[in-house]
C-alpha cells in the first residue's frame, strides 16, 4: 500500500489498549477526544490520585467516563498494590468491566515475586496482567532490556496468564515478546513510532516514559506494527499533562495523542515508507486493521477473530490538510494541554459513510487495487516534484502558466471533456484585477458552467479534487458534517390550544386576552445553513465564515483552500538549486511587479518574467557584487527600473532594458571626511528601499541603524554624469567620540514604505510620502518639495507588556471606484495605511483638506491622518499586505496567515504557513539588544524579544501573495466565491454548495474577502444565475441516480436535504415561480412529493412561503388528508395566501374535517366575509343546547371546542388582528371587519337607543345572534367584549374609509361604520334580564359595565337606579371564584358613582366579604374603629394589613381625637388574642411604638392563650430587640414595670437558658428583683447568671458561696460518673457526659475568676483614691475580704481537681493490680484520662495566673501596698491544704500546676525580652558596622615582603604580640606616673574621660592610612621551644586609600627611613612622618 498517494483510508474503529484519562477537569477535557481519534474501545490506566485499587473505585470511575462518552467502551483495570488481594481479583472478574491489573507505571517494577499469589488468582480468573516493563533504579535507556528476564520468569511460572508488555520501546522488548508463548503480547504507542531520544531532548512535549530510544529501536517498532503478527497491537499511552507541568524544569513524562492517535500511526508509517524502513508490501489493509483494532480486541476477548463483519470500516481518514491544534483548553481556560506534534499536518478523520462510494485511483475505473481495500489512491505523475502536489486546478490560465513555466505541459485534470485543457497565457497575471469580484465573474465561468451541467451527473465522489492543506481544526465525530448539517423535521410538534372553554371563567375573566391556537410564535424546524470554522488559532484554517443568526455550528472543515498556492518550480529550480546558490547566492529578498526580482546574498539581482524565464542577472561583473548582499530591492512604478540596497550601504539602480551597468550609484558617506554630506554610513545595511511616485530617479531608503534618506538624482547631460542629492529624513548619525551626556536609545527602522501610485490622482501623490516604523514611533514624512514630518504617533498603549518587538506597515493608494460611495458620493477611495506594532493593527486614512481661501488656493496640500479602526491579534504581527482595497493579509510571528476585512477588521480566514518555510532573518536584535537585555519587569514599554524580519519575503501584487521561502518561491491567491462553490460541487456536496451560494446572495457570509461586492444588486446579479444552475444540476443528478436501475439510489435524508436547500434558496432570492415550476416537478414526478411537503412545512409556518400555485396546494391538501394530518394542514392553510386556493375545495375540506380556523381564515382573507362562518359556529351551539340523547360524548366535546373558537375569533377581529395568525390588519380592512361584526350582533341604529324595556319593544327573539352567543357562553362573550371596548373604532367616525376606498365593500355589503358604546350597553341591559338570564349570568354584565363606565364616562351614561342595581348585583354573586372580580368591579364603579345612602349597602358588602370596599368607606368617613375591626374581620388573608392599620390609626400625624383613639384601643383590646396570634413579633413592635401602655393587655391575652412561646417572643421583641428603634424605648419599660423583665428571665430559663447570661449582663442594677428570678435560675442550672446578679447587688460572699457550692455539685456528679463508668452499658454517652461536666467546671471556675478580678479591680481603684487612708495590715495579719474570695475560689478549684485526679489515679492503679493478679480488668478505658487531667489542671493554672496578674498591679508612689497579696493567699491556701491532707505529697501535682503559672509568665517575659534584645542588637550591630567601615585591603599579604598579614594562616604571633604590647605600655605608664594612674585612668575611661589610649596616641599623620602598633611576637617551633619570630610579624600594618597593605617595617625599609625612624618606633613615639604607597608613587 502506497500511503503517500492515498486520498483516504477506510478502517474499522481503532481500539486503544493503553490510555490515561485522568480525573476531574482534565478527564472532562480529554475523554470527549476519544472518538475524535477514531477509537471506540479504550483500556483505562488506573494511576489516578489516589490510584484505583478496589473494584468500587473502578466502577465509580467507569460511570464517570461513560457519562462523558457513552458511545465508548471502557475497559477498566486495577492498580497492583499491597491492598489488592485474591478476593479483590475474584470480585474484579465478576464485575465484567475490569479486564486487567497493571503494575506501577511511574517507578517501574521493583520486586514482583511478592505478587505471585495475585498472579495465580488472575490466571484462574482469566484477567490480564499489564506490565510496565522497566526495572527501577537504573538507567532509563536500559531499564526495559533489564526487565526482560522478569517477564520471562513470570511467563514461565504462569504460562496461562495473559500478559501485555505495555508501551514496548526497544528492539530487545520486541524480540522477547516474539519468543514468548501466545499469552504474551505487547502494545506499541504512536509517539514511539515517531521519535527517538534526540527528539525527546529537543521537545518537552515529546518527552515520555519509557523514553524514546534509538533509531534502530524505532525501526523495530515500525516493522512490528505492520508485520501482521497478532503479538503486537495498539496502545496509545496518551497521557495529558497541563502545559505548566510539561514546561517546568523537571517536565512531566507523557505525550498527549488521544484525539489524533489513528492519524499519527498512519503518518508514522507513511514517513517510514519514505525512509525505506518498511516496504509497501508490508503495509496492507489487513495489517493496519489488525494492529489498530482486531488483534487487541481478540486478545481481550471483546472481539471475534473470524467475524469479519464486526471489523467493517467505521472511520475514514482523508487528506484534508488538517493540523494538530497548538493546544486545547478547558471551557474556563484554567487547563491547557499541548498535544504531541502540535501544528503538524495529519489526515482528517470522520465516521465512514457507507452511502458514499470509495475513491478509486485517479484516472482509473477499475476500482481499488488488490490488497488496498478501502484506500483511495492518487498516484503522482513522474514529471511532478515529489514534494509538491502540482499546480492547483482552481488557478486561472495565467496562474497555470506561472506555475508550469512552459507552453506544452498539460495540467492534469479529472475530466478533460468537462474541464478542458489549460493553456498558458503569458503576462495575464498583471492584467487581472485585484478585486475578487472580477475573478468571481469571469475567472471560473467556463469551468463552473461545464461542471454544473455535466460533472454533477457523474458520481462526485469519484471525481473529487485534492485539497491543499488548509489546517482546519479537527472536530470530534459528533459534530455535524457538511452534508449532515441540513436536518429537516418530518413532523411538527402538536400545538396545544392557548385557551380553554368554561361557562364561568375562574379568575378575572375581563383581564384575559384570547389567543388563537396558531397565534403563538412557533419555533422553526428548518435546518440551518452550513457554517464553516471561523475560530483563528495556530492550527485552524477557517475557510469562509458563514455567520448564522442565533446559532453556532461547527461542521467538518471546508473543502476549499484558503489560498491556492502554486510553487514556481522553474524559478525555484534556477534560484534555489545547489547550482543556483553557488552561482548567484541565496535569494534573501523579493520585489514583485510585471516582473519578479530576487536579491541574493552575493549581491546579484535575478529578474524573471511570468513564464518563469530568467531575463536578467543584474550586477554580475560590476562593483555591485563587491558591495555585499542585496538586503533590499524595489521596482519602479513604470516597471523599467530596479533598485537594490546592499549590506555595505551602497545603493544601485538598474534599467531592465540595459542591465549591464548601473543607472545610478548612491555610495555610503564617511561623516569624518564629508561632514556636510548626507547618506548611509559604510557597512550599514540598507534594509528598506523604494521609488517615489512615478520617477525612477527619486528613491527613499532606510538602514538598520535607524537612519532614513531621500535620494534625488539630477538629469545627466552628455558627458556630465548624474548627481544624487541625499537628504536625511529620519534618525541621527552615530557619534564617533564618547559622549558625556545620557546615552541615546537604540533605534532602527523596523518597517518602511513609500506611498505607491493608484489609478486615481491625489494631491498626496506629488508629496512623496514615506511611512516609517521605529521601536517608538510611526513617522510619515513628505519628501517633496522639502522633507517635512506630516504625522507621527507613539506606540499604542494596547501593546502587551514584554511582548515580541515586531512592526509592519503597508500603503494602499487611492483607486477609482466602480460604484460611487453611497454615503459620500465619492468616486475614488481614500489613501490608507495599515501599520502594526506587536499584535496591534491600526488602519489610518489620509484625508485631503482643501486649502483656505486666505491662501488663494495655493500652497502644498493639507493632509489629515485619521486612525479609523484597530484590531488585536492573538500573537505578534511580522508582516502585512493589502490584497485588495478591502482585504488585508496579516502574517503573525508563528507564520499564521490571517485575512481581514478592512471595513470591519473582522477575521474571515486563516491558514498556517509553517509548511511554506518562509525566509526570515534576524536583522534588528543586534542593534536593539539593549531594549531586551536591559529588560525591566516593571517597565511595560520594554519588549521580551526582538523578532526576526519577514517583510522581505512576504509581498503582494494585484491580489496575489508571493512568498519567498528558504528553498522555493511560491505565489497564491485567495480562493474566491466561485472557487469555493466549485470545491463543494467537486467534492459532491451540492447541498452545501447551494447553501453557501445562498449565504453569498444574502450577504450573511464574507463577501469582500471572496471577491463579492458590498452592493446588494451587483452581488445578486453575480450569484443568482450560478445558484439557479446549481439547483437545476443538483436536481438532475440526484433524481437521475434515483431513476437508475442498478445505481445506488439516494436515501430519504438526501432528498430532504436537497428539498430544504432548494426551498431555502428560492425563499432567499424571492423566486417562488422557480421553486414550484422547476423544483417541485422533480419531486412530484418521482412520487416523493410528501418529502417535499414535509420540508416545505416549516417555511410555510414561518411565513417565508405564502403563495403556492393551486395545483401544488391540491397535492398538499391531498397528502396531509391522506396521512390524517388535518391539524397540521389547518396550520399551514392559515399561513398561506388564499387567493391562489380553490375555495370550493378548501371550503368542503374544512367543513368535512371541521377545520374552522382555516375556514375562518380563508373566508376572511379571500372573500372579506367575517360573519358567514359565524352562523355555522353558532349552529353548533344550538346542537349543544338541545342536548340530544343519542349524541356521542366525543361529538359534543368536538362541537363545544369548535363553537368556543367564536370568542378568540371575535377578539382578534375586533382588535385589528388577522385570525388565527395574529398579524396586524390594515386600518381600512379592519374597520370594515369590525363594523360587520358589530352589526351582526348589534343591528339597528345607534341613534335610536332602547328605553327601558328593550325586550318588549323588540320582542323576546330580538337580536337572535346575540342571544345565541350569550346563551352559549355569556362570560366569555362579555370578556371578549371588554377587550374590544378599548378599541378606538367605537364611538368614532370612519366615513373616510368608504369614501377613499369605494370598491372595498362587496356587493350587498352595507354596514354601519359608526358603532357607539352606549348602544351596545343598552342592548345588553335590555336583553340580559330575568327570567331568561339568571343572576349567575347577569353578574358578568354588571362586571363589564362597572369596569368600563369609569373608562368611558363621556360615551356611556346610565341612571342612578341602574347603577345601584348593578352594585347590588355585584354583591350577590353566586360563585366564590369570582368574588375578587366582583369586588374589583365594585371598586371601579364606586370611583365614578357614590350611592346617596351608602350605609344601606354595608350589610351587603359585609355579607359579600368586600372588605377593601368597606375599608374605603370607613376611611372616607373617619370611622377608624370600624376600619380596624374590618381588618380583624377579614382574617389572616390580608397579611400585615392589621398592623399597618393600627400604625395608621395611632400615629400622631394622623390627628385622631381622644374618642377615636379610645375606639381604636377598645378594638385592639377586644381582638388582642387575634392581634398577637397574627404575628407576635410584629404585634409587639407595633404596640411598643404606638401604644406601649397596652403591653399588659397583650400579655394577659397571651396568658389566656397559654402559649409560653408566644409570650417569650413578645417579651424578646420589646426587651431584647434587634431593632435599634425599639432599643431606645427600653428604659421606660424597665422603669415602669420590672415584672416584664422578671417574666422574660423566667421564660428564658425554661426555653433558652443559654441566652440568660448574655441578657443579664446587659441589665442594670434595679432592673429586676433577684428573689423573683433566683429560683428559676438555679432550677435551670444558670448559676453563672445568679452569681452575676448577686455580685451586682453587693452579695459577693453569697455569690462565691453559691459558685463553690455548684462546683462541689459538679465534682460529685463527675466522681459518681467515673466510679460507674466501667459498668455503664453506653460508654459513648458516658464519656460525652464526663467531658461536658469538665467543661462546666471550667466555665464556672472562669465565672469565679471574673468575679474575683472585678472585686480586686474595684478595691484597687478605691484605695488609690484614698491615698492617706487607713494603714494596711501587716504581712502576718489575717486575710482581707477580697483575699478571702480568692482563697475560697482557689480552695474549691484545687479541691475539685485533686479529688477527680486522685479518683482517676486510684481507678488506674486498681485496674493494673487486678490485671497482675489475673483478675478481670476493663478491656478499654472509657475515658481519656490524660486529657481530663490536663483540662482540670488547666483550670488551676488559669486561676493562679489570674491571681498573679491581679496582685501584680504597679504601686503608686503614695500607696503602701494593695490589700490583695499573692503570698498571703498562697500561705493561707497551703495552710488549709496541710490541714486537710496528711502530707504535702498529695498536693505535689497541684503545686506543680501552681508554679507552672509562674513559669508561664516567666517564659512570656523572657520571649519578649529576647525579641526586644534581638531588635536592638540588629540596629546596634548595623550601626557598629557602619562606624567600623574603612578601607579593605586588596589582599591578605604584605605588598613589601609577601608574607600573610591577616586572615587564616597568619598564626598566633600577631595576637600574642598585641597582648605583649599592651603589657609593655602598662609597665611604661606605671614607671612614669606611679601606681595610681592606672586606677584613675580606668575610672576615667569608664566615664569617657582621661587621656587617649596608646593606640590613639600612636596614630600618626600617615595620609590615608591607619597604623596599629605591635610588639615582638612569640612563636613555637616544631619541638615546642620558644623562638623569636621575625620582626615583620609583630610590626604594625599600614593600609593606604589605594587598598595596598604593608608591614610598617617593610614600608620604612622601602622608603629608607633609617635608624632614627627605628628608634622612634621603639620608643613608641610617632614623629608625624608621612607615608606614601610606593607602588602607586612608582606609577
Amino acid at each position: 500500500m502506497d500511503l503517500a498517494n492515498l486520498t483516504h483510508i477506510d478502517l474499522p474503529a481503532t481500539a486503544d489498549f493503553h490510555c490515561h484519562l485522568r480525573q476531574d477537569e482534565m478527564m472532562e477535557l480529554c475523554t470527549p477526544l476519544i472518538k475524535a481519534g477514531g477509537c471506540d474501545v479504550v483500556f483505562v490506566m488506573p494511576n489516578t490520585q489516589p490510584p484505583i485499587t478496589q473494584v468500587s473505585q473502578a466502577v465509580s470511575y467507569h460511570q464517570s467516563l461513560s457519562q462523558i462518552a457513552p458511545d465508548v467502551k471502557f475497559l477498566m483495570s486495577l492498580y497492583l498494590h499491597p491492598s489488592v488481594n485474591v478476593d479483590t481479583i475474584a470480585t474484579a472478574a465478576r464485575s465484567k468491566i475490569i479486564y486487567g491489573v497493571t503494575t506501577n507505571s511511574q517507578d517501574g517494577v521493583l520486586s514482583i515475586e511478592s505478587y505471585y499469589p495475585i498472579f495465580e488468582a488472575m490466571q484462574a480468573h482469566d484477567l490480564v496482567l499489564n506490565l510496565h516493563g522497566e526495572t527501577a533504579g537504573i538507567s532509563a535507556l536500559t531499564a526495559e532490556a533489564e526487565f526482560i528476564p522478569q517477564l520471562q520468569k513470570i511467563h514461565n511460572t504462569f504460562p496461562r496468564l495473559r500478559i501485555v508488555l505495555e508501551h514496548v520501546s526497544t528492539r530487545e522488548g520486541i524480540e522477547a515478546v516474539r519468543k514468548c508463548g501466545p499469552t504474551v503480547k505487547a502494545t506499541i504507542t504512536a509517539h514511539h513510532l515517531w521519535v527517538t531520544t534526540d527528539d525527546a531532548e529537543q521537545d518537552v512535549f515529546s518527552f515520555c516514559k519509557p523514553i524514546a530510544k534509538t533509531t534502530e529501536d524505532r525501526v523495530a517498532l515500525l516493522q512490528a506494527a505492520v508485520d501482521g503478527s497478532s503479538k503486537f497491537f495498539f496502545g496509545s499511552d496518551s497521557a495529558p499533562h497541563p502545559v505548566q507541568s510539561k514546561t517546568q524544569s523537571a517536565g512531566a513524562a507523557g505525550c498527549f495523542t488521544q484525539g489524533w492517535c489513528t492519524a499519527l500511526v498512519i503518518g508514522a508509517l507513511e514517513h517510514a515508507l519514505r525512509q525505506g524502513w518498511i516496504s509497501q508490501d508490508q503495509v496492507t489493509q489487513e495489517a493496519l486493521e489488525g494492529f489498530l483494532s482486531k488483534y487487541g480486541r481478540v486478545f481481550y476477548n471483546i472481539g471475534d477473530a473470524n467475524d469479519e463483519a464486526s471489523y467493517k470500516p467505521q472511520i475514514r481518514l482523508t487528506r484534508r490538510g488538517e493540523t494538530i491544534p497548538k493546544s486545547i483548553k478547558s471551557s474556563d481556560g484554567q487547563i491547557e494541554v499541548v498535544p504531541f506534534r502540535s501544528g503538524q499536518e495529519v489526515m482528517s478523520l470522520k465516521e465512514h459513510d457507507p452511502m458514499r462510494p470509495r475513491l478509486y485511483e485517479r484516472g482509473t475505473t477499475d476500482g481499488p487495487h488488490k490488497g488496498d481495500a478501502g484506500c483511495g489512491t492518487t498516484p503522482m505523475s513522474a514529471a511532478e516534484d515529489t514534494t509538491d502536489a502540482g499546480p492547483d486546478l482552481s488557478i486561472n490560465d495565467a496562474e497555470s502558466d506561472l506555475a508550469d513555466g512552459k507552453d506544452d505541459e498539460e495540467v492534469p485534470t479529472y475530466d478533460d471533456e468537462v474541464l478542458g485543457q489549460t493553456d498558458t497565457v503569458a503576462g495575464e497575471l498583471d492584467e487581472t484585477s485585484s478585486s475578487g469580484a472580477r475573478d468571481g465573474e469571469e475567472h471560473n465561468n467556463a469551468r463552473f458552467d461545464h461542471l454544473a451541467s455535466a460533472q454533477i451527473r457523474r458520481d462526485p465522489a469519484t471525481y473529487r479534487r485534492p485539497s491543499s492543506a488548509d489546517g482546519s481544526l479537527s472536530t470530534p465525530d459528533d459534530s455535524p458534517s457538511l452534508k449532515g448539517s441540513v436536518a429537516s423535521s418530518t413532523s411538527r410538534q402538536a400545538r396545544l390550544s392557548a385557551y380553554g372553554w368554561s361557562p364561568t371563567p375562574s379568575l378575572r375573566p375581563f383581564d384575559r386576552r384570547f389567543q388563537a391556537r396558531l397565534s403563538s410564535p412557533q419555533h422553526s424546524s428548518r435546518a440551518a445553513s452550513p457554517a464553516f470554522l471561523h475560530s483563528h488559532s495556530r492550527t485552524t484554517s477557517a475557510n469562509g465564515q458563514l455567520v448564522q443568526k442565533g446559532e453556532h455550528i461547527e461542521p467538518d472543515q471546508a473543502p476549499w483552500e484558503i489560498v491556492r498556492w502554486t510553487r514556481l518550480r522553474k524559478i525555484s529550480g534556477a534560484a534555489f538549486s545547489e547550482v543556483g546558490k553557488r552561482s548567484f547566492g541565496r535569494p534573501i529578498c523579493i520585489a514583485i511587479s510585471t516582473t519578479i526580482a530576487l536579491g541574493t546574498s552575493k549581491g546579484l539581482i535575478l529578474v524573471f518574467d511570468y513564464n518563469q524565464n530568467l531575463k536578467s542577472i543584474i550586477g554580475s561583473g560590476t562593483k555591485a557584487v563587491e558591495s555585499g548582499a542585496v538586503t533590499s530591492i524595489s521596482i519602479s512604478a513604470d516597471h523599467s527600473t530596479v533598485a537594490g540596497g546592499h549590506a555595505s550601504g551602497h545603493i544601485y539602480t538598474w534599467e531592465l532594458a540595459k542591465p549591464a551597468k548601473p543607472f545610478l550609484h548612491i555610495p555610503p558617506v564617511d561623516k569624518r571626511l564629508s561632514p556636510d554630506a548626507d547618506g548611509h554610513s559604510n557597512d550599514v545595511a540598507v534594509l528598506h528601499l523604494g521609488f517615489l511616485g512615478s520617477r525612477h530617479t527619486a528613491l527613499v531608503s532606510a538602514d538598520d541603524k535607524g537612519m532614513a534618506f531621500s535620494h534625488l538624482a539630477t538629469r545627466g547631460m552628455g558627458i556630465v554624469a548624474r548627481t544624487v542629492k541625499s537628504t536625511r529624513i529620519l534618525g541621527r548619525y552615530p557619534e564617533h567620540t564618547p559622549s558625556t551626556v545620557r546615552q541615546r536609545k537604540p533605534s532602527s527602522v523596523l518597517a518602511f514604505s513609500p506611498l505607491p501610485l493608484g489609478n486615481a490622482e491625489q494631491a498626496s501623490d506629488t508629496m512623496g510620502l514615506v511611512a516609517m516604523l521605529t521601536p517608538y514611533l510611526l513617522v510619515i514624512v513628505s519628501t517633496t518639495p522639502i522633507a517635512q514630518t506630516q504625522y507621527k504617533t507613539p506606540r499604542p498603549k494596547e501593546v502587551a507588556a514584554h511582548s515580541a518587538m515586531t512592526a509592519a506597515l503597508a500603503w494602499f493608494p487611492s483607486v477609482k471606484l466602480k460604484v460611487p460611495n453611497k454615503a459620500t458620493s465619492e468616486t475614488s477611495s481614500k489613501v490608507k495605511l495599515v501599520y502594526c506594532w506587536s499584535n496591534v493593527l491600526t488602519v489610518l486614512e489620509v484625508v485631503e483638506i482643501e486649502p483656505s481661501s486666505s491662501s488663494g488656493g495655493e500652497g502644498p496640500p493639507n493632509l489629515q491622518f485619521r486612525p479609523r479602526s484597530k484590531w488585536k491579534a492573538q500573537e505578534a504581527i511580522v508582516a502585512v499586505q493589502w490584497l485588495g482595497r478591502s482585504v488585508l493579509a496579516v502574517l503573525t510571528i508563528t507564520q499564521q496567515l490571517v485575512v481581514l476585512e478592512d471595513s470591519s477588521l473582522r477575521e474571515t480566514n486563516s491558514s498556517d504557513l509553517v509548511q511554506k518555510h518562509m525566509y526570515h532573518a534576524d536583522l534588528f536584535s543586534q542593534q536593539l539588544n539593549m531594549l531586551v537585555e536591559e529588560l525591566d519587569e516593571e517597565d511595560a514599554s520594554m519588549h521580551g524579544v526582538v523578532a526576526d524580519a519577514f517583510y522581505m519575503s512576504f509581498r503582494a501584487y494585484k491580489g496575489r501573495l508571493f512568498l519567498l521561502g528558504f528553498n522555493e518561491l511560491s505565489f497564491g491567491q485567495l480562493s474566491n466565491w466561485a472557487d469555493r462553490l466549485l470545491a463543494l460541487m467537486e467534492e459532491g456536496n451540492y447541498i452545501g454548495a447551494i447553501e453557501l451560494a445562498v449565504s453569498y446572495y444574502t450577504g450573511e457570509a464574507d463577501k469582500v474577502s471572496v471577491g463579492l461586492p458590498d452592493d446588494d444588486d451587483t452581488r445578486h446579479r453575480m450569484v443568482l444565475d450560478k445558484l439557479l444552475e446549481m439547483i437545476s444540476a443538483s436536481l438532475r443528478y440526484t433524481f437521475g441516480k434515483h431513476g437508475e436501475a442498478n445505481g445506488e439510489a439516494p436515501g430519504l435524508s438526501q432528498f430532504q436535504e436537497l428539498a430544504g436547500a432548494c426551498i431555502s434558496a428560492c425563499v432567499s432570492i424571492e423566486d417562488m415561480h422557480f421553486l414550484f415550476d422547476e423544483v417541485y416537478p422533480w419531486f412530484s414526478e418521482a412520487d416523493i412529493q410528501n418529502t417535499f411537503f414535509q420540508v416545505l412545512e416549516p417555511f410555510i409556518m414561518d411565513d417565508d412561503v405564502q403563495l403556492i400555485p393551486p395545483i401544488v396546494i391540491k397535492d398538499l391538501v391531498s397528502f396531509y388528508t391522506e396521512q390524517d394530518l388535518h391539524t397540521r394542514l389547518e396550520e399551514m392553510l392559515c399561513h398561506l395566501d388564499p387567493r391562489t386556493m380553490d375555495l370550493d375545495q378548501i371550503n368542503s375540506l374544512c367543513k368535512r374535517y371541521r377545520l374552522y380556523d382555516a375556514l375562518l381564515y380563508v373566508w376572511n382573507q379571500a372573500l372579506d366575509d367575517y360573519t358567514t362562518i359565524l352562523n355555522d359556529l353558532l349552529g353548533l351551539t344550538k346542537n349543544l343546547s338541545t342536548g340530544e340523547a343519542d349524541a356521542e360524548p366525543s361529538t359534543k366535546a368536538q362541537d363545544l371546542s369548535d363553537a368556543s373558537k367564536i370568542f378568540p375569533y371575535l377578539s382578534y377581529i375586533l382588535t385589528s388582528r388577522v385570525y388565527p395568525t395574529g398579524k396586524e390588519m390594515d386600518e381600512g380592512r379592519a374597520a370594515l371587519a369590525k363594523a360587520e361584526i358589530y352589526n351582526y350582533f348589534f343591528p339597528g341604529s345607534s341613534n335610536s337607543l332602547p328605553n327601558g324595556s328593550h325586550s318588549e319593544r323588540h320582542g323576546y327573539n330580538s337580536f337572535p345572534d346575540l342571544r345565541k352567543v350569550l346563551d352559549f357562553d355569556a362570560p366569555s362573550f362579555l370578556s371578549m367584549l371588554n377587550e374590544a371596548f378599548e378599541d378606538s373604532f367605537l364611538d368614532g367616525t370612519h366615513d373616510h374609509i368608504t369614501n377613499d376606498n369605494p370598491n372595498q365593500l362587496l356587493e350587498g355589503q352595507n354596514v354601519r361604520l359608526s358603532v357607539k358604546r352606549q348602544w351596545i350597553v343598552s342592548i345588553l341591559l335590555g336583553i340580559m334580564v330575568p327570567p331568561r338570564y339568571e343572576p349567575e349570568d347577569t353578574v358578568y354584565l354588571h362586571m363589564f359595565i362597572a369596569r368600563n363606565l369609569p373608562k368611558f364616562p363621556q360615551f356611556v351614561l346610565l341612571p342612578g337606579h341602574t347603577l345601584h342595581q348593578i352594585l347590588q348585583g355585584l354583591c350577590e354573586y353566586s360563585a366564590e371564584d369570582i368574588s375578587e372580580d366582583c369586588q374589583l368591579s365594585v371598586e371601579y364603579l364606586l370611583s365614578v358613582y357614590w350611592p346617596p345612602d351608602v350605609h344601606s349597602l354595608i350589610p351587603l358588602l359585609t355579607k359579600a366579604g368586600f372588605f377593601r370596599v368597606l375599608r374605603s368607606i370607613y376611611r372616607s368617613e373617619n370611622d377608624y374603629g370600624k376600619l380596624l375591626q374590618t381588618c380583624f374581620d377579614e382574617g389572616p388573608t390580608n397579611g400585615d394589613l392589621v398592623f399597618d392599620c393600627v400604625a395608621e390609626c395611632l400615629r400622631a400625624s394622623t390627628g385622631l381625637n381622644d374618642k377615636q383613639v379610645d375606639e381604636v384601643r377598645n378594638v385592639i383590646e377586644v381582638n388582642a388574642s387575634l392581634f398577637v396570634e397574627r404575628d407576635v413579633k410584629e404585634a409587639a413592635a407595633t404596640i411598643e411604638r404606638y401604644a406601649p401602655n397596652m403591653h399588659e393587655t397583650m400579655l394577659d391575652a397571651l396568658t389566656k392563650v397559654s402559649d409560653d412561646n408566644l409570650t417569650l417572643e413578645y417579651l424578646r421583641t420589646i426587651l431584647d430587640p434587634v431593632d435599634q428603634a425599639l432599643e431606645k424605648s427600653q428604659p421606660s419599660i424597665r422603669n415602669s414595670n420590672r415584672t416584664f423583665v422578671e417574666l422574660y428571665v423566667r421564660l428564658l430559663c425554661e426555653q433558652d437558658p443559654h441566652h440568660v447570661n448574655g441578657y443579664i449582663e446587659r441589665l442594670k442594677a434595679g432592673d429586676l428583683r433577684l428573689e423573683e428570678v433566683l429560683p428559676a435560675l438555679e432550677s435551670s442550672g444558670v448559676v453563672d447568671a445568679a452569681v452575676i446578679l448577686m455580685a451586682r447587688e453587693g452579695r459577693v460572699r453569697e455569690a462565691i458561696g453559691r459558685l463553690t457550692q455548684h462546683l462541689d455539685t459538679l465534682e460529685a456528679a463527675l466522681l459518681g460518673l467515673l466510679d460507674a463508668a466501667s459498668e455503664s452499658p453506653d460508654v459513648e454517652n458516658t464519656t460525652e457526659t464526663a467531658y461536658d461536666l469538665v467543661a462546666s467546671i471550667q466555665k464556672f471556675a472562669r465565672v469565679g475568676i471574673w468575679l474575683c478580678q472585678e472585686q480586686t479591680r474595684s478595691l484597687n481603684q478605691g484605695k488609690l483614691q484614698l491615698k492617706h487612708g487607713k494603714r494596711s495590715k501587716s504581712e502576718h495579719a489575717g486575710l482581707s475580704t477580697i483575699e478571702t474570695l480568692w482563697l475560697d475560689l482557689i480552695d474549691s478549684v484545687v479541691k475539685v481537681t485533686k479529688q477527680i485526679t486522685e479518683s482517676m489515679q486510684l481507678s488506674a492503679v486498681s485496674d493494673e493490680a487486678n490485671s497482675k493478679a489475673g483478675g478481670k480488668s476493663s478491656s478499654k478505658e472509657p475515658f481519656d484520662t490524660p486529657r481530663l487531667t490536663a483540662e482540670l489542671r488547666t483550670i488551676v493554672q488559669e486561676t493562679f495566673t489570674a491571681l498573679l496578674s491581679a496582685t501584680s498591679v504597679p504601686r503608686d508612689k503614695e500607696a503602701l501596698r494593695a490589700d490583695v497579696s499573692f503570698l498571703r493567699i498562697l500561705r493561707a491556701f497551703l495552710k488549709h491544704a496541710s490541714a486537710s491532707s496528711p502530707s504535702l505529697a498529695n498536693l505535689r501535682s497541684v503545686l506543680s500546676t501552681i508554679f507552672s503559672a509562674y513559669s508561664y509568665e516567666e517564659s512570656l517575659l523572657a520571649l519578649a525580652n529576647r525579641l526586644l534584645d534581638k531588635d536592638v542588637f540588629v540596629h546596634v550591630e548595623e550601626a557598629d558596622k557602619l562606624s567600623r567601615r574603612g578601607w579593605r585591603p586588596l589582599g591578605q599579604v604584605c605588598e613589601g615582603c609577601g608574607r600573610r598579614v591577616w586572615g587564616p594562616g597568619t598564626g598566633g604571633a600577631v595576637w600574642e604580640a598585641w597582648l605583649e604590647r599592651d603589657e609593655e605600655i602598662a609597665e611604661r605608664v606605671l614607671q612614669r606616673h606611679g601606681p595610681n594612674v592606672l586606677h584613675d585612668d580606668a575610672e576615667n575611661r569608664k566615664h569617657g574621660k582621661g587621656k587617649a589610649t596608646l593606640e590613639e596616641a600612636q596614630r600618626g599623620s600617615v595620609s590615608g592610612a591607619m597604623a596599629h602598633k605591635g610588639k615582638q611576637a612569640v612563636a613555637h617551633n616544631e619541638d615546642g621551644e620558644t623562638v623569636e619570630a621575625n620582626k615583620e610579624a609583630s610590626s604594625s600594618l599600614i593600609i593606604f586609600s589605594c587598598r595596598h597593605i604593608f608591614h610598617r617595617i617593610c614600608l620604612e625599609k622601602m622608603q629608607e627611613v633609617g635608624e632614627a625612624a627605628e628608634n622612634e618606633r621603639r620608643d613608641g613615639s610617632q614623629g608625624g612622618q608621612d607615608f606614601r604607597c610606593p607602588l602607586c608613587v612608582s606609577i
